[in-house]
């Protein structure tokens, strides 16, 4: 199967339209035309993720955040970016990356997040637009406000979300003991920040996001609204297997796929 008709797949299940202006999502490297036979998932194109895509012959890299955001003017081996590009196109192997498009689409990222905390009565945090789909049209954007499955206080939400994330850690804003049980929650994966004042604004008492500055978080907090830092990673990994169960399902027996394993980059010291 071509890499071109793979992109059409893709494309299905997440528009590039349904991206943010600011964003670059789509082949960023390598042939259209390329024959696809085998394919590595990943959150990101690290040295590491790159490396093992060379060294198992893989055809089509696919991640969730693009390597390249801005305008490139030089491709060498002078910058650790256009090094991992140069290594791509010389083992010929394709890079598509799903990124605000994903985040945003029915069915996706945002819809993931919020079906892992089991979230009631959900809606887009920050509405893009309507997108087409086989139950008519349905409403797309960044994040999910909705409810918890029960009231917690922002302790046990905490817990909770390092629960079903499957993190070691998060880091809480406005852990207030004596403020009670929570119910209005919005979920931003990846960073969050500026989605701060929308989940303020829809009466969200706690937002899952990750990224959060020093003063975004003690600003929140003190504006009553809790805010627990899951990471960039941990609230997104949740990509790889997701678009690999995608693929399989999809590609049947055209390609072979493969995904990274999932491996948190923060620790402790």
């Amino acid at each position: 199967m071509k890499c071109s008709e793979i992109i059409t797949i893709l494309e299905e299940l997440a528009p590039v339209s349904c991206a943010c202006e600011w964003d670059n999502p789509g082949l960023l490297a390598g042939r259209s035309d390329k024959e696809v036979k085998k394919i590595l998932v990943a959150l990101d194109a690290t040295d590491e993720v790159v490396e093992k895509a060379a060294e198992e012959k893989v055809d089509l890299l696919l991640t969730h955040h693009p390597l390249l955001f801005r305008p490139v003017k030089k491709i060498n081996d002078q910058d650790f970016i256009t090094r991992r590009i140069l290594k791509l196109i010389r083992n010929d192997i394709s890079y598509y990356a799903m990124h605000t498009n994903f985040d945003s689409a029915p069915g996706c990222m945002a819809d993931l997040a919020a079906g892992l905390l089991g979230m009631k009565e959900t809606q887009p945090l920050e509405e893009m637009g309507l997108m087409r789909t086989a139950d008519g049209e349905v409403p797309y954007g960044i994040g999910k406000f909705g409810l918890l499955p029960e009231k917690m206080t922002v302790r046990e939400a905490a817990e909770y979300v390092k629960e079903k994330f499957g993190l070691n850690f998060v880091t809480v804003y406005g852990l207030d003991e004596g403020k009670g049980k929570a119910e209005k929650i919005a979920v931003c994966p990846g960073s969050g920040g500026s989605e701060i004042e929308v989940s303020l604004a829809k009466g969200a008492e706690i937002l899952v996001t990750g990224d959060i500055s020093h003063h975004q978080g003690i600003d929140a907090a003190a504006r009553n609204m809790a805010v627990i830092d899951a990471g960039h990673y941990g609230l997104e990994y949740i990509f790889i297997g997701f678009m690999a169960g995608y693929l399989k399902e999809h590609l049947k027996d055209e390609a072979e796929v493969t995904e990274m394993p999932v491996h948190f980059p923060v620790s402790f010291a």
